[in-house]
């Protein structure tokens, strides 16, 4: 009996102290995630219709992204280089989403590293649809490999598709967002966009340089009423280190253990559909650790560099 009356007691004063104390935190929180959901809600409706231009849509992340997008009603064009792939994304939408109204997503398939070709590619999907919405760069290729061992080649391969590729493509489609006086232009970085780790060369590269233009432009297509969104996202279980590139140009084929353990790829897609609603400009998709990094990096660079030597030194052993 004694036990159960502490046990009450306890209780009682826990109660006490969160009246006292939680619910002036508790209800203004609850109250401003409430009017958050509804705002989403009503801001998913606002997509019914958009054209969205996905690249890198047979797998992944972005079939994750073009299932989400054309959930809401949007029309979707898909753009890979592998065409049977895009043609399984785009028959399981079509089976997965019956209920929804809207055009069968299209199929482009696309090799974006054919520069000089882009424009014309994207006249034809202008041409079906008079205007695109929103562009997801969400193509590019991975990297592992020791800077000594790494041929120029490879270096210039990555930067190719992660960046030049991204920017080609973005300049071919903003001038009919700039004509329709709107538009929305998505990438899909990666924290290794904002720090080096070992081992990434060629892929930070591309990506803090995909970065640093991105924030360029975003300024310069403010008053063009053009947003531009980075989402620097951390591992996702994707198959993007199996497709990695080593220094001499082979195929890495090893599932990273932190790959496998990244987020899904639907939680990634569901971060990027919130930030297009939200009109984010910056967007770190990650865990604790990469986002310490990043503060790191930015306010105590030498503690930063001094973890990254001592994690080089690691890996070496280890490889």
């Amino acid at each position: 009996m004694k036990n159960n009356y502490e046990s009450v007691a306890n209780w009682s004063f826990l109660w006490w102290l969160f009246k006292l104390f939680g619910f002036p935190f508790f209800l203004p929180w609850a109250l401003y995630n409430f009017i958050g959901i509804i705002n989403q809600k009503r801001q998913r409706t606002n997509l019914q219709g958009k054209v969205v231009m996905i690249t890198g849509a047979s797998s992944g992340l972005g079939e994750s992204l073009a299932h989400l997008f054309y959930s809401c009603g949007c029309k979707i064009i898909l753009v890979s280089r592998r065409r049977k792939e895009l043609e399984k994304v785009r028959n399981d939408i079509m089976n997965t989403h019956q209920t929804v109204t809207t055009h069968p997503p299209i199929v482009l398939t696309l090799d974006l590293t054919e520069i000089n070709s882009l424009k014309s590619e994207v006249n034809k999907v202008l041409d079906i649809y008079g205007k695109i919405d929103i562009l997801i760069n969400n193509a590019g290729i991975s990297y592992r490999g020791e800077i000594i061992d790494t041929k120029v080649d490879i270096d210039i391969k990555v930067m190719l598709i992660n960046y030049f590729a991204q920017i080609a493509l973005t300049k071919a489609v903003i001038p009919s967002m700039i004509k329709q006086n709107n538009g929305h232009v998505v990438y899909i970085s990666s924290v290794q966009g904002k720090i080096g780790i070992p081992y990434r060369s060629a892929y930070a590269a591309s990506k803090h340089a995909l970065q640093a233009w991105c924030d360029v432009c975003r300024a310069e297509m403010a008053e063009k009423n053009v947003a531009i969104t980075v989402i620097s996202p951390g591992y996702i279980k994707t198959s993007l280190s199996l497709n990695a590139l080593t220094g001499t140009g082979q195929v890495y084929g090893v599932m990273d253990e932190a790959t496998e353990k990244g987020y899904t790829p639907e939680f990634v897609a569901d971060q990027v559909l919130k930030a297009v609603l939200k009109k984010e400009k910056d967007l770190v998709v990650a865990t604790f650790t990469p986002k310490v990094a990043i503060l790191l990096r930015t306010v105590f660079p030498s503690i930063y560099f001094w973890i990254m030597q001592k994690r080089a030194k690691k890996l070496k052993k280890n490889r």
